[in-house]
């Protein structure tokens, strides 16, 4: 028979600690992405999951539709100059500083 000793205890305790942990950590990323879909933000990139949950299955058909593209705001021709402008400013004056003209 095996002896009970404390750090047998103490690492199958932290094991199940571990688990629990997990287990929680599987329900808030769910939450967080629950809320994202409703401000319409895309779920962000994780590490993949190994195992999906039951409750992860059960949520499938309520997640947002796969494949969706969001349309690219279009900007005018003055507001692309704007830009273009600015941005020459700023690397003008990154030169200037770093004495590279």
């Amino acid at each position: 028979m095996a002896r009970y000793t404390k750090t047998t205890a103490s690492h199958s305790f932290l094991e199940a600690a571990l688990v629990g942990l997990e287990v929680q950590k599987q329900r808030i990323e769910e939450q967080i992405a629950e809320v994202r879909t409703m401000l319409g933000q895309r779920a962000a990139a994780g590490p993949k999951k190994v195992a999906a949950a039951p409750a992860a299955v059960a949520a499938a058909p309520d997640a947002a539709p796969v494949g969706r593209k969001r349309a690219r705001r279009k900007l005018s021709e003055e507001a692309r100059k704007r830009i273009a402008a600015a941005q020459k400013k700023r690397w003008a004056a990154f030169r200037k500083q770093t004495g590279k003209e």
